[in-house]
């Protein structure tokens, strides 16, 4: 379709905005130094999604204070620990922004109380409205702030609301009436139980952001924008429990009515923009959608938002696609929209779109490995698809000195990117795949209706194999006779892995089947299933079979499933786990598989208890060794030899990007 309103200024407050891209704000974790001031790959980073063409930047939570809910240092931007170094740093990052043509928000917290977690975040007892459990460790209680302390926070996010206008900024945005961060643990009825100003009916629990607001406003002006992060529902099921899409249940949080009712206070409070979207850290995969969640899932409950107010309305939430942005606004859904992790993959998403280059946009997998689960490791912000998100200076793309002749031995995803960066730095590459086409166990790993986004992510690397003309030579397995023919420069093995094979008895029974097998069609299953294995694969391939209305049984040998191999993100974990429960997918953990019978299969738990199970199909998803036979073989024979993706170590689509990448910048 054509794209138009994407492009139209927009007015927040006085200050008009060049288009209706908003980057999102995301935490930005790792970007700061050790006084919580931005340091050099902050500002390259925001700056590289200036030049990019957005309109509006959003900066990470950057906390007004440290001393009540007190934070590691070093890890998010803290105003308050050295507000004139700070102003120092941000001042450059809001004049280079400026430059091209794009305006920013600096985003002020109250920080994370309940949702924080003890002893790993949080440096001393967590605070919050009332004395509540703590999200992640409920035997951990959180204490309330006094009446006293929660007025001090207010002129905390007063003097940072200055620092940001002296350094520059074209406004604040307030987090946050979202998520269940700290400030809107006031807000939610379930977590403030208070009797003072603070608490009591909807108008109470709204006294604290509305004080934050009225404050900014006498101390700055009215010309100097105020927005506010807002969910404006919060999909609580239950306590640490969230409500799944179509799901009938009571929402125990803030409902759409309440939603739009607070909305309207705060409106009339004097905020001048809504940054919205859904979800708690109870419903963390409403907040932070995952792979699983649908694109646009927002949008009905903005529209319904959008009808109630006339400030303008920013949304988020799996709108990376541009005819789907696009819609949202002419459908009144959004008047601005916001891009998070699309902006983290593809920094020039608004001037592709402008360019009427779609195609081009590397698109995000909704996979949270390389951005908010690095955080969640103390790792610093990146993206999964794009290793350079937040490191660009360290990552650009620079041309050769000397052109090489590059052979790349394999064509999955690692192959591909290895194969993509030589070339753009100038080498001559050809990269052979020993299969008729390209994407390696991502073509298997794609095929569940859910995993949209993979397949998304394939095209775009099949595309830019073409844009880039790089040579691919399908159907030929890399040999060391092919090496001495050929005699390449460099060689990169991306050979990927192979399934682990389970020498048990009954395996070679027709019913036994791989996880890969039952994915590209290679074997059928029967209508009663067992999955052995459940980790992320295992289970993932246990939901795509049980939305085809088979009955299925996931068999996991540690006491958990989901907990081997690379860590998966909490919201999408939390969500996966939903979603087996949802369509009734059972879970024995602590047994293993010790025969495929005729009837089914035999286990033993680690007490050595036996048990058979029925099943008509047996799908085997233990995990996969690395294939690392003709590196085997080329070891020792030429110094340019590389080992990248799976063929190294089996891991996820981030590692396998990431090793290509690196060797395609340096090799």
């Amino acid at each position: 379709m054509e794209i138009k309103s994407l492009f139209q200024p927009i007015k927040i407050g006085k200050i008009e905005i060049k288009n209706k891209i908003s980057m999102a704000p995301m935490g930005a974790f790792g970007l700061v130094d050790n006084e919580g001031c931005y340091n050099q790959r902050a500002i390259d980073y925001y700056v590289e999604r200036a030049k990019g063409g957005t309109g509006l930047i959003i900066t990470s939570i950057t906390k007004v204070e440290n001393e009540l809910d007190k934070v590691v240092p070093g890890v998010i931007p803290i105003i308050s620990i050295n507000p004139g170094r700070f102003l120092m740093t941000s001042c450059e990052m809001a004049e280079r922004v400026h430059a091209y043509g794009s305006k920013i928000f600096l985003q002020l917290t109250m920080g994370f109380g309940r949702s924080g977690a003890p002893g790993t975040l949080l440096r001393s007892q967590p605070v919050s409205a009332s004395d509540i459990p703590n999200y992640w460790d409920p035997t951990v209680t959180c204490r309330a702030l006094t009446t006293s302390e929660v007025e001090w926070i207010v002129t905390k996010f007063v003097e940072g609301a200055e620092i940001a206008h002296q350094a520059g900024f074209d406004g604040v945005e307030i987090h946050a009436v979202h998520e269940g961060y700290l400030l809107d643990q006031f807000t939610l009825a379930i977590f403030n139980r208070r009797t003072d100003k603070y608490g009591g009916d909807l108008r109470g629990r709204m006294q604290l952001p509305i004080e934050i607001v009225q404050g900014i406003k006498a101390e700055v002006g009215d010309d100097f924008p105020v927005g506010l992060r807002y969910s404006v529902k919060s999909c609580i099921k239950d306590w640490r429990k969230g409500g799944l899409p179509d799901e009938d249940y009571i929402e125990k949080g803030r409902d759409l009515e309440e939603g739009i009712e607070a909305a309207k206070i705060l409106e009339a409070a004097g905020y001048d923009e809504l940054n919205t979207d859904l979800g708690t850290y109870d419903a963390w995969y409403w907040a932070h959608p995952p792979l699983y969640q649908k694109d646009g899932l927002y949008l009905p409950y903005t529209k319904e938002l959008k009808k109630a107010v006339n400030i303008p309305i920013i949304v988020a939430g799996k709108l990376g696609i541009p005819d789907l942005a696009e819609k949202a606004l002419d459908n009144e859904a959004a008047d601005m929209i916001g891009l998070g992790r699309p902006l983290l993959c593809d920094a020039y998403w608004p001037k592709k779109v402008l360019e009427n280059h779609p195609e081009r946009i590397r698109p995000c997998i909704g996979c949270h490995t390389g951005c908010l689960g690095r955080g969640f490791e103390g790792k610093p912000l990146s993206c999964t698809v794009n290793p350079a998100a937040g490191r660009e200076r360290y990552y650009e793309i620079k041309p050769v000195p000397k052109v090489k002749k590059v052979m790349v031995a394999g064509g999955g995803i690692a192959g591909m990117e290895a194969a993509r960066i030589a070339t753009m730095r100038g080498h001559n590459v050809t990269l052979y795949e020993s299969t008729k086409e390209l994407g390696g166990e991502v073509v298997p790993g794609s095929v569940p209706d859910f995993k949209v986004d993979d397949r998304r992510l394939l095209e775009w690397y099949k595309n830019e194999m073409k844009e880039l003309k790089i040579k691919t030579i399908f159907n030929t397995e890399v040999t060391e006779a092919l090496v001495e023919r050929e005699k390449p420069d460099v060689i990169i093995i991306a050979t990927g892995a192979k399934d682990i094979k389970l020498n048990l008895p009954g395996m070679e029974k027709d019913k036994v089947a791989t996880a890969v097998e039952i994915l590209n069609g290679g074997k059928q299953a029967g209508g009663n299933v067992v999955v052995v294995g459940g980790g992320l694969v295992g289970c993932e391939t246990a939901l795509y079979l049980a939305k085809q209305g088979k009955q299925v049984t996931i068999i996991e040998a540690r006491d958990r499933i989901l907990n081997s191999g690379k860590p998966v993100p909490h919201m999408n974990k939390i969500m996966l786990i939903d979603l087996l429960e949802k369509y009734n997918i059972k879970t024995i953990t602590g047994n293993s598989l010790l025969e495929v019978t005729e009837d089914g299969v035999l286990l033993i738990d680690n007490k050595f208890k036996k048990q058979n199970l029925a099943a008509d199909t047996v799908v085997i998803a233990i995990g996969f060794k690395p294939n690392r036979e003709l590196y085997e073989k080329l070891n020792g024979k030429m110094a340019d030899l590389y080992l990248i993706g799976d063929a190294y170590q089996t891991a996820n689509i981030m590692d396998a990007i990431w090793s290509g990448n690196e060797i395609g910048l340096n090799c």
